[in-house]
């Protein structure tokens, strides 16, 4: 039930990633998720937040995706729960580690090919991550993820695009 429950979360909360052909699940670990997508072709981990602050104005969730075609590997990626003000400095605490994220609005990504490499890094060993901003307003954006599977997941999606070169 908890899987089912999660592939639909993520089916209504990817409209970016839905092309003719639906996703191929590689795997459900813990509350991450592995799909290859054949369409497109690419493949991805994705996790929606364990926690946020206050309520979600979008359906938050971070993914780390492959792009074999295009020769991106491990690009990390996060929406936010809600609209990020401009100007506002979006940053992504993982373990002890911290980062500078850009992006704008409710996207952030890593500002190159370093930066997600580190981040996948620190994914791996720390038991959470969380992405904290601020609205245009001034409320609190915080949103909190598990890792607990993560670099299974992450893993998975990097050999589900292996065939795709």
């Amino acid at each position: 039930m908890r899987r089912a429950a999660f592939l639909l979360f993520l089916s209504l909360a990817l409209p970016s990633f839905a092309v003719a052909a639906a996703p191929a699940a590689l795997g459900i670990f813990d509350g991450w998720g592995a799909f290859r997508d054949s369409g497109t072709p690419r493949c991805y981990a994705i996790a929606a937040p364990a926690a946020t602050i206050g309520r979600p104005q979008v359906k938050a969730y971070a993914s780390v995706g492959y792009w074999p075609k295009s020769r991106i590997r491990g690009q990390f990626y996060v929406r936010l729960s809600k609209e990020r003000g401009a100007g506002r400095e979006l940053r992504l605490t993982v373990g002890s580690r911290r980062f500078i994220l850009t992006g704008n609005g409710a996207h952030g990504w890593a500002s190159d090919a370093r930066m997600d490499a580190a981040i996948i890094a620190a994914m791996r060993s720390a038991p959470s991550m969380s992405v904290e901003s601020a609205t245009a307003t001034g409320g609190a954006i915080a949103d909190t993820y598990r890792l607990r599977g993560a670099a299974t997941a992450i893993d998975a999606a990097a050999l589900g695009c292996a065939s795709f070169r």
